[in-house]
C-alpha cells in the first residue's frame, strides 16, 4: 500500500535472477502486488517487475485500464499479475520497436522482441494463467519478464544509433516518465 522506490540502471540488484514464488495467497504476496500496482500507477508505467523495487521474486504486473499517455499509440493491455512466468515464442520472427523503462529513466531504445508469444504462470491465488498474445501486449510481457532474469532493455538492443533521450527522440513525451 505504498509507492516504492524504483531501482535505476547501475544498481546491481537489477542484474540478479529472481526466485520463484512458492507460497500463494499470502499477506506478504498481496502486499507486494499492491505496492507494485501503486508504484506502476504513480509513474504511469505499462508494467513493473518485483526486482525493480528490490524484491527478488518472479512477480510482474502489466497492463492499463485506459490508453497509456507514455505509449499513446499502443492498444490497451489487460491489467495482469503474472507470477513465475514462462514465455514461449510462437514464431522466430522479431519486430523492433521503441521501449522505455522506469529503471532507465529519460531514455528510449529500439528493441527487437518476438512478435507473438504464449505466456503462462499463476495469479496471486495460484490459479494458472495462459494466454497467446502479439504486438504491444507481447512486447510488454517480454520486457517485464526480462527483469526476472536480470536483463534491462538496452541489453537486448542491436543498434545503439537508435537509443537516446526521450526528450530528443519524442519531444511530445519529454515530460512523461519512462517505464
Amino acid at each position: 500500500m505504498a509507492v516504492r522506490e524504483i531501482l535505476k540502471m547501475g544498481d546491481t540488484r537489477l542484474l540478479r535472477v529472481a526466485q520463484a514464488v512458492t507460497a500463494f495467497d499470502t499477506d506478504e504476496l498481496h502486499l507486494l502486488i499492491t505496492d507494485l500496482l501503486d508504484t506502476m500507477r504513480a509513474f504511469e508505467g505499462a508494467g513493473l517487475a518485483a526486482p525493480q523495487i528490490g524484491v527478488d521474486l518472479q512477480v510482474v504486473i502489466f497492463g492499463t485500464d485506459r490508453a497509456n499517455p507514455r505509449y499513446p499509440q499502443a492498444p490497451v493491455v489487460p491489467r495482469t499479475v503474472l507470477i513465475n512466468p514462462v514465455i514461449t515464442p510462437l514464431a522466430a520472427n522479431e519486430v523492433a520497436d521503441w521501449e522505455g523503462c522506469l529503471s532507465v529513466p529519460g531514455l528510449r531504445g529500439m528493441v527487437p522482441r518476438f512478435e507473438r508469444i504464449r505466456y503462462a504462470g499463476f495469479d496471486p491465488y495460484g490459479d494458472p494463467i495462459e494466454r497467446t498474445v502479439e504486438g504491444f501486449h507481447a512486447r510488454v510481457v517480454q520486457h517485464e519478464c526480462d527483469h526476472l532474469i536480470g536483463k534491462l532493455y538496452p541489453m537486448r538492443m542491436r543498434d545503439f544509433t537508435q537509443f537516446g533521450f526521450t526528450s530528443v527522440l519524442f519531444p511530445g513525451l519529454d515530460s512523461i516518465a519512462d517505464d
